[in-house]
């Protein structure tokens, strides 16, 4: 029997990188948040409230976001041997929990609102919420570098986009405000401001959550990885498999093949890791080899690991 290691980890330019986008996201959502409380509160603006709300959240989930990347790079311990990646996994999670938590408060108070829609100056809402539309418009060009290869940083982005959603229904509401009278548009755009939130935090939560409770990642397949093994010269049987995230692209896998008695050890062990990595972007795997003729023997023994 043997077993064979593989690893892969997040360049230093890419940690970097990152780092400066949630530093500058924060830097200019913080900065406008307190211009969006003071014109919300002089325009009597539930939309412009909400909005700043979400800004404040936004400031949050960025800061969040940001140590949680500081802390991902600290080495591992005799504690904590895979290190403190899922820092970004519960990072992101604190974020999906707070929009949905800030969906329902704006929900129930535009319900509220609806019923009396008070007297809102429309002008001064729909510059203040044009200027917050620029800065959401900027966050989520900075952001968007690093959202698709980490899921905390896609969490910060989400806040950025339902922000830059609940800017946009501002605007419209202190434009039907301002030329047409309609004071029902506050309350209104503050309702369909929450129902986004609500729908794109959703799928962030999920993800993070199947990730804490080490489900297979999102596109692939336990039956297509036992195939591709399986298919390779010499495997006879691949079993044993178990796929889980630590963090966001950071996939792992523990499998047992049972091999031919005359096949390469060492290079079906390669082999295997070659197309784990290139084919499911598993870059962590650990694989233990059981010859055919101690099979009947060692079979269902394997190797556990654990996500720390």
């Amino acid at each position: 029997m043997g077993h064979q290691h593989h690893h892969h980890h997040a360049t230093a330019a890419e940690v970097a990188g990152n780092r400066r986008r949630l530093a500058l996201a924060l830097m200019l959502t913080a900065s406008y948040m307190v211009a969006e409380v003071i014109g919300g509160l002089a325009a009597n603006s539930l939309a412009l409230l909400a909005d700043a709300g979400h800004m404040f959240s936004d400031a949050a989930a960025l800061g969040l976001s940001l140590v949680a990347v500081i802390l991902a790079q600290r080495p591992a311990t005799a504690q904590r041997t895979y290190g403190f990646h899922r820092a970004e996994i519960l990072a992101a999670l604190a974020n999906g929990a707070a929009l949905l938590t800030l969906a329902v408060l704006i929900a129930r108070e535009a319900w509220e609102r609806l019923s009396a829609p008070p007297d809102v100056q429309g002008g001064l809402m729909l510059v203040v919420a044009c200027g917050g539309l620029a800065i959401n418009l900027a966050n989520l060009r900075i952001l968007s570098g690093g959202r698709t290869t980490n899921l905390n940083i896609r969490g910060a982005w989400l806040h950025v986009v339902a922000d830059t959603l609940g800017s946009l229904g501002a605007i419209s509401a202190g434009a039907a405000i301002y030329f047409l009278g309609w004071r029902w548009a506050d309350p209104a755009a503050s309702f369909i401001i929450a129902t986004l939130v609500l729908y794109s935090s959703w799928g962030l939560v999920r993800e993070t959550l199947d990730v804490l409770m080490e489900g297979v990642p999102k596109g692939i397949s336990i039956e297509d990885v036992t195939a591709s093994l399986t298919d390779l010269p010499g495997v006879l049987d691949a079993h044993d498999l178990h796929i889980w995230s630590l963090t966001s692209g950071r996939n792992i896998a523990t499998i047992h093949l049972v091999i031919a008695e005359d096949a390469d050890h060492q290079g079906i062990i390669d082999a295997a890791n070659r197309t784990l990595s290139s084919r499911f972007a598993i870059q962590h795997a650990t694989i233990q080899v059981e010859h055919d003729e101690l099979a009947s023997q060692c079979n269902p023994c394997g190797s556990t690991a654990s996500p720390g």
